[in-house]
């Protein structure tokens, strides 16, 4: 059925694996105002507290989680670290995340662009 579809391409274990594994660190309200945050620009670990309503020991520990994930990086300067965004990519991804929350929020009706569901 599915090779009757010329652009039907699944793609492979491990681009399902980690996809799953940023969804899964990004479900999280805090992590995801640290990283809005730090889309915003380099920050601090008690500015990102203060900016996302939350102890400072636990942005430490989201950050952390956010870094091997690969999604926030970190630079040293003396005692202090200041984070960042890993990539642009996460900036689309919070971006379209809280775009389509927007729109199940004022119930707006999705576009087409979204893919079909086949029925047999």
């Amino acid at each position: 059925m599915h090779e009757a579809l010329p652009e039907f391409d699944m793609p492979n274990e491990e681009q399902v694996h980690l996809a799953a594994e940023s969804f899964r660190l990004l479900a999280d309200p805090t992590r995801i105002k640290v990283l809005w945050a730090l889309l915003q620009g380099e920050s601090s670990v008690a500015c990102l507290a203060e900016l996302a309503g939350a102890a400072p020991t636990a942005v430490s520990q989201h950050l952390a989680k956010l870094r091997l994930a690969g999604l926030v990086k970190g630079r040293r300067e003396g005692t202090f670290v200041y984070y960042s965004a890993a990539d642009n990519h996460v900036r689309g991804l919070l971006a379209q995340a809280l775009h389509h929350a927007d729109h199940v929020d004022r119930g707006i009706p999705g576009d087409d662009s979204r893919p079909h569901v086949m029925r047999s």
